[in-house]
């Protein structure tokens, strides 16, 4: 009985609940809409929750939207830079939302040194870039895709070799050993951002003037990069799909002369000699076209890159997070995958939870980057795979069993093969974790753990051959290195802000820093080998009975900083700031461990002031701003202050006895307690206006920028018995003015941007505290026994490059014998008609080395860059470019005493008579006319290039789903043209043989010309 009650009270509840469950669904009802802002511009991504649940949708590309809702539910709309609104759904079915922007919101989006601020109220010169502005550009490197949008930022390749670095020049070269910015990762200063997947970037700020860097104090000499990764938001979890696939070819390849050329050639060099022919016209004829082409050899076509990225985010009103998962591969288009390839995987993971009513807050930015990758030799002529093919004389067939070669020349292919054969990989981990406590409003302290950890290994084997008699190994070698870096720095913050009489608004901040770096290496070898492979190269492979190893600590670097900074403002019209930062290091001995670093700047919002009033409808926004800072730099070898002890290879003979070695040691370097820290100081005056309800905006720049106290590693005599140490003196000057202008509109659906920007810059070195005033470049860089060709002296831009002028060449016996003194001494009395005339700087009746005078210049007058930009009902269509203007380049392919080394095709318009030609000398196998560096090296660098053309479509206007946001096709062709005088593969050259000096190509690895196709998707 019991039983039959309950289950007729189970039935009846049952049916009671279907019941009321089908009422309720009767009462749900689709809902859809669109958003669109104050002017009915639609507004995508725009986030539509049902108030208490989890259940809800986001507006697509045009705004649209729709979910299922019942009468009473309540719709909370949420979009960055706009307020929240919530609408009652009733009984409507189509309901259309009109958001209005949030002024603070929209003005708070400037990432500062250690916090934000108001775009209004910033009075530094900074740049900030979109993630999703980076991401577009489908490069493998952030700062690749920043090419050409950043006035007074010169971007570079150091190669085109996949994984390398960008190099990267604020306002001008400043410093004599290193002029990389400081990057600040989520509040982690990191030594690069190469780890880095586009797709987690949220922004990109760039600190130029040294008011805006001076918080960053001793490590900001050289501007400062900060990059914020994307964090989570309240609302519907968001799911994305990133991916891209492409194909790379060499953009232009550098023309070499084919078997024909080069005999004509040779034939010619051996006369001009005084030497017989090499070769019969019959073994001319016969040649015809033949010959190895090892330029094509070298190169690869369609190498491919990809990339895959998946990200999930999201949260509520308590805690948010972002993580995301990505993939990236480059194979290189030297070699190909097998040669020169980087592969890399990265997992990142940031979240925050705020605590007890928001009053604790506490978070994690964490990012792992795991990198495998391989690489052929790029750099100097001594240590370049593809200087080889330059040289090599096409006679020389491309036959894998060759083991002898020609003209004791090697196959260069082989030789690229047998000689990179190598693997590294290295696990990174970079992060920070943080606690920040509100007690009362507006007061907060912070505390931040940040690390930057890396370990490093890779193998290499090195196998038997025999190419020619210079080109051979008797016996396999493998090796082994291994290293790790770690970087610890603990911040803690106060900060408060606060307004008085609601007009002043205050903000003040006070903090310090703590930094620590460590590191060390270890590198060993054997010779023999079990195994003939890269894979099993290691040392315990090794088949000799001793292996030789090298390893050590790396110099440390200590600090610990005291920095502070305050806001003013007066009604957001009159603008002031100024910060103070105080950095010890453990590079410098006591009295100099301290430098401090002062900036103040100040701004006039000009269109808040009533005697504007009547240009507000043509003049939405000016501002007026004015800085001045002193930031500073430390990059020395630590312990200067001190002289090493060396004790290896030191052995000494007391008494008569021959042969009997007494062990010792030696001050190996003398000391330096005076040595103190590197000072940049800079000044800009400029203005930001707004024109046209927004559509048009200008910015303006002008400064000067000041480096003193240069750290410089001086010669000294041998008979001081030890090495320099390093010693401040010299400096330089910059000064320059920057110009950005942009503009946007719409045509009905068709929406537009343009925007164009320009630099000038110019430096001069002020007098260097050595014995002759100069810093001398490196010997034997650009071909066998070349001398210097560049330095930096008093009165001269850094690092120029310094030879002999010419001015045409001997036509004529005549011409000779006509090139005089003014004492009527022949200038050049051994020279031939054909040959090179230098000029007589001096004038003193001598061509020597006191006629070397500066020939060219590898800092650039002018960079610029501009970009267009149009969307229309789903397509979007983006062009970015960039370009230099007044630098040269050093160019050096051959060694002219190496007379059966090949030529470009640029030797066919050589001098072979009286008028043929008055640039190109005439040949000989002695190469004299090249010896002696001069400007027959030195081109014009000029450039225009086309970075980057996409065109997209996003299908969600065609496939109409609730769950899917977004689903953007698009193709891209990357590195698309190039137009220059300059007759190499590349005219953007980062590399140089010192940190002062760029633009030298001894066979440069150029940059792909990629096609790709790509998708993002968002749910």
């Amino acid at each position: 009985m019991i039983k039959k009650v309950y289950r007729s009270i189970w039935l009846a509840s049952v049916c009671f609940f279907l019941v009321g469950l089908a009422s309720a669904q009767a009462q749900r009802q689709v809902v859809s809409g669109k958003i669109t802002d104050a002017t009915g511009a639609a507004l995508p991504g725009v986030s539509i929750l049902v108030k208490g649940t989890t259940f809800g949708t986001s507006a697509d590309v045009d705004g649209n939207y729709s979910l299922q809702a019942s009468p009473d539910d309540v719709l909370v709309l949420t979009f960055i830079g706009y307020k929240s609104k919530e609408v009652v759904v009733g009984n409507q079915t189509q309901l259309d939302v009109t958001m209005e922007e949030d002024i603070s919101t929209l003005q708070e989006v400037v990432v500062v040194g250690y916090g934000e601020q108001k775009k209004a109220l910033n009075t530094g010169a900074n740049l900030q870039v979109k993630g999703e502005d980076l991401l577009k550009q489908s490069s493998t490197n952030a700062l690749q895709a920043l090419q050409g949008q950043a006035p007074g930022v010169q971007i570079t390749s150091t190669s085109g070799q996949p994984g390398e670095a960008m190099k990267v020049t604020i306002r001008g070269v400043g410093s004599n050993i290193g002029n990389n910015p400081l990057y600040v990762v989520d509040g982690v200063i990191v030594s690069d951002i190469t780890y880095l997947n586009n797709g987690d970037i949220a922004s990109l700020t760039v600190l130029k003037d040294a008011a805006s860097a001076a918080i960053y104090g001793s490590q900001a000499s050289n501007g400062v990069v900060l990059i914020t990764t994307k964090k989570g938001k309240s609302g519907r979890a968001q799911v994305t799909f990133d991916s891209y696939y492409g194909i790379q070819n060499v953009a232009r390849k550098a023309d070499l002369l084919n078997a024909k050329e080069y005999a004509i050639i040779a034939n010619e060099a051996a006369v001009n000699s005084g030497n017989s022919p090499i070769y019969n016209q019959h073994v001319i004829d016969s040649l015809g076209s033949a010959g190895t082409n090892w330029m094509d050899k070298m190169f690869v076509k369609d190498a491919v890159t990809q990339n895959y990225s998946i990200g999930v985010s999201g949260g509520n009103e308590t805690s948010v997070y972002s993580s995301s998962l990505s993939y990236l591969s480059q194979a290189g288009i030297v070699g190909g995958k097998d040669l020169s390839n980087y592969k890399r995987y990265n997992f990142r993971f940031n979240s925050e939870h705020k605590l007890f009513k928001d009053v604790v807050t506490v978070g994690e930015n964490m990012n792992f980057a795991f990198v495998d990758n391989h690489g052929i030799g790029v750099g100097n002529q001594y240590n370049n795979s593809l200087r080889g093919a330059f040289q090599t004389t096409p006679l020389l067939k491309d036959d894998k069993s060759d083991t002898v070669g020609m003209f004791n020349q090697a196959n260069p292919y082989n030789q690229m093969v047998y000689n990179n054969q190598s693997r590294n990989k290295t696990q990174r981990i970079i992060g920070n974790v943080y606690f920040q406590v509100e007690p009362i409003k507006n007061l907060k302290f912070r505390s931040s753990l940040g690390i930057d950890y890396s370990s490093s290994d890779g193998q290499a084997y090195r196998p038997v051959f025999k190419l020619s008699v210079y080109s051979f190994n008797n016996n396999p070698q493998v090796s082994q290195s291994m290293s790790k870096n770690q970087t610890i720095l603990w911040d803690n913050l106060l900060s408060y802000g606060f307004t008085l009489a609601a007009k002043h608004r205050f903000d003040v901040m006070a903090g310090t820093s703590v930094y620590k770096y460590s590191g060390s290496f270890l590198n060993a070898s054997k010779t023999g080998s079990v195994f003939n492979d890269v894979e099993h190269a290691w040392v315990s492979n090794g088949t000799s009975n001793t292996a030789t190893a090298t390893g050590a600590a790396n110099d440390p670097d200590h600090r610990l900083s005291f920095f502070g900074r305050l806001n003013y403002n007066f009604e957001e019209t009159y603008l002031f700031n100024a910060t103070f930062r105080a950095d010890g290091s453990s590079k410098f001995a006591k009295g100099n461990q301290w430098g401090y670093f002062p900036s103040v700047s100040a701004g006039w919002v000009m269109t808040n002031e009533s005697f504007m009033d009547n240009t507000s409808n043509w003049l939405n926004s000016l501002k007026l701003r004015a800085s001045w800072g002193q930031v500073g730099s430390q990059s020395t070898p630590a312990f200067q202050y001190q002289s090493p002890i060396r004790f290896t290879n030191t052995y000494y003979i007391f008494g008569n006895a021959e042969g009997t070695l007494t062990p010792g040691s030696y001050p190996s370097r003398l000391s330096n307690p005076n040595l103190k820290w590197e000072t940049s100081e800079q000044t800009d005056i400029g203005f930001d206006a707004s024109f046209l309800n927004g559509k048009f905006n200008v910015n303006l720049d002008w400064y000067i920028k000041t480096n003193r106290n240069w750290l410089i590693n001086p010669p000294i005599l041998a008979t001081a018995g030890a090495e320099a140490p390093y010693i401040n003196g010299g400096g330089v000057t910059n000064k320059g003015i920057e110009l950005a202008l942009a503009y946007n509109n719409s045509l009905g659906d068709l929406n537009y941007r343009v925007s164009v920007n320009g630099a000038y810059n110019k430096n001069k070195v002020s007098k260097i505290p050595n014995a002759d005033g100069i810093i001398h470049g490196q010997q034997f860089q650009i071909y066998d026994n070349s001398s210097e060709f560049n330095r930096a002296s008093n009165g001269y831009p850094v690092g120029y490059f310094w030879g002999y002028k010419t001015n045409g060449l001997f036509q004529t016996e005549a011409d000779v014998e006509s090139y005089t003194s003014n004492e009527g001494t022949l200038l050049q009395p051994s020279a031939k008609p054909g040959d090179v005339r230098y000029v007589d700087v001096t004038g003193d009746g001598v061509i020597d080395e006191s006629d070397k005078t500066m020939i060219g210049n590898p800092n650039p007058k002018f960079t610029f860059g501009f970009s267009v930009g149009a969307d229309y009902k789903g397509f979007d269509l983006s062009i970015q470019a960039s370009g230099v203007t007044g630098n040269q380049i050093v160019q050096s392919y051959r060694s002219p005493s190496n007379k059966y080394a090949n030529y470009t095709t640029e030797m066919l318009d050589r001098w072979h008579g009286a008028g043929t030609s008055n640039r190109i000398p005439r040949v000989t196998e002695t190469g004299e006319n090249w010896a002696n560096f001069s400007d027959l090296y030195v081109h014009d660098g000029d450039y225009l290039r086309i970075n980057n053309v996409t065109l997209g479509y996003d299908l969600t206007k065609i496939i109409k789903q609730n769950y899917l946001t977004q689903c953007r096709l698009y193709v891209s062709a990357l590195n698309l043209f190039t137009f220059t005088k300059y007759n190499g593969m590349d005219p953007e050259i980062g590399y140089g043989p010192d940190a002062f000096t760029s633009g030298v190509d001894v066979g440069y690895y150029p940059r792909p010309r990629t096609y790709m196709v790509g998708l993002n998707v968002k749910f």
